[in-house]
């Protein structure tokens, strides 16, 4: 896959990015149907060609995550769902994505172990994260990998105290223009021929041994198991807890 890099950008990191995964540096607009660029916003993805001005770019220090990382003691449902403890959780993000959910996790004292199968979203992430670490410090207790989240979690010779898992929700046509970052995460899936099988997703790790499992879903959709220890429900979203 290239990457296109004006002169002025070039610099180690996206070198070491290309050297390490793959890439082809490119100082002219590639015509490749999908295509990295970096710039002085660090790494993105052009998902499309014909429409370069749909930037999909990880930003944990502005936007919407910005936003939610200055606002964490907003976050109640995502604290229930956690419950109280006196010790810092050590949790097993499943479905890590671009980090909405681990990220406010870490910054509220606790240590995150995520995994991400996607390798463009893997990179895009984790080029946020360096570009972020010098000003939030928390980020130290962040560790994410590029790998088959149940395969990890078997491999990983850790106890966990908490299993989350946030798949993608079903689209619906009438939220696909306002949720462009989900369609783009969804578009990237399909470039990279993962298959986002839900239903496997949950009944593996339903199937492994947990102290708690914590199931992300829309607030409407059907349960997927019955024996729910407990729930916690916001306007649009609800928290499955499995112990």
């Amino acid at each position: 896959m290239q990457a296109y890099v004006e002169k002025a950008f070039l610099d180690n990191n996206i070198e070491r990015i290309s050297n390490k995964y793959g890439l082809q540096i490119v100082d002219m607009a590639p015509t490749s149907k999908y295509y990295f660029t970096y710039d002085k916003n660090g790494l993105s993805f052009i998902k499309d060609s014909q429409n370069p001005k749909e930037v999909l770019n990880v930003n944990f220090l502005k936007g919407k995550l910005g936003w939610r990382l200055k606002r964490t003691n907003h976050e109640s449902n995502l604290k229930k769902a956690l419950g109280k403890s006196k010790e810092p959780l050590y949790i097993f993000d499943a479905t890590a994505g671009l980090l909405s959910d681990s990220m406010i996790f870490v910054s509220l004292g606790h240590k995150v172990f995520a995994v991400e199968q996607s390798r463009i979203i893997y990179l895009l992430v984790k080029d946020g994260i360096r570009r972020a670490e010098a000003s939030i410090p928390f980020l130290n207790n962040l560790k994410l990998i590029n790998a088959n989240s149940i395969n990890a979690y078997k491999e990983v010779d850790t106890s966990f105290d908490v299993i989350y898992l946030d798949p993608m929700y079903p689209m619906l046509k009438k939220n696909i223009k306002k949720s462009g970052e989900i369609s783009a995460v969804g578009s990237i899936l399909e470039i990279e021929n993962l298959i986002d099988d839900q239903d496997f997703l949950i009944k593996s790790f339903m199937n492994e041994s947990f102290k708690k499992l914590i199931l992300k879903r829309p607030l409407k959709s059907k349960k997927i198991y019955s024996n729910i220890n407990y729930q916690v429900k916001g306007s649009t979203t609800r928290f499955d807890i499995y112990i």
